[in-house]
């Protein structure tokens, strides 16, 4: 009987149906593409703006976004400049970042083909603009997590302008905290995109550090 604990012969609660293939000593052909955004899935947000001022409350779909520091809190997104978003992010300094549901994958697409210029996508898509605690512009009630954010540096990298912004806030709707108060993300139904196309989110694998469990 093999005995050994090493990395090799842990198991994990679901494993990927090539595994074997991954193990195997056999060259895996690849092919050379040219450069371009393969960095898939990622997430797709719902980012809202506006609000105050001239400008009326707008939503721009976004997938070009991440994580970027936990100490201050701080993420990114990537907007294009001829984006009718981008001038009022640069404006007032901020947004929300607005994490959408399947139930929300069509009205999450739209967002993103239409302009705020020419739709008030607020009154058109239904969904309901309610005040932030920290930032002037709205936040989307539907979707199951909001995040407040301020802009700190704006980086003109090319086609996208990035904006780099601290979390001053963090709103999740009351449904998925359990009764021993955990914030239970995999019950909020979340959606990925990837190479142009929309995912399901699925359960959890295994949580950080599993890979080391006794």
């Amino acid at each position: 009987m093999n005995k050994k604990k090493g990395f090799a012969n842990r198991k994990t609660q679901a494993q990927p149906a090539h595994s074997e293939k991954l193990r195997s000593s056999e060259p895996i052909a690849k092919q050379s593409w040219k450069p371009g955004n393969v960095l898939a899935p990622v997430p797709v947000v719902l980012v809202s703006c506006g609000g105050a001022g001239e400008f009326r409350p707008n939503i721009i779909t976004i997938s070009w976004t991440g994580t970027v520091c936990s100490d201050p809190p701080m993420l990114s997104i990537s907007v294009r400049p001829e984006r009718y978003s981008h001038q009022i992010i640069m404006t007032s300094g901020e947004f929300a970042v607005n994490l959408p549901s399947l139930a929300q994958t069509r009205i999450t697409d739209w967002c993103g083909v239409v302009s705020g210029s020419q739709f008030d996508k607020f009154a058109e898509t239904g969904l309901t603009a309610v005040p932030a605690s920290r930032i002037s512009c709205p936040i989307i009630m539907e979707c199951p997590v909001n995040i407040e954010c301020r802009v700190t540096q704006r980086l003109e990298l090319g086609s996208h302008h990035l904006f780099l912004a601290e979390v001053v806030a963090v709103q999740v709707s009351a449904f998925l905290i359990d009764d021993k108060g955990k914030f239970r993300i995999d019950q909020a139904g979340l959606i990925a995109y990837g190479l142009g196309h929309y995912y399901p989110l699925g359960p959890a694998i295994d949580h950080f550090g599993f890979s080391i469990r006794k």
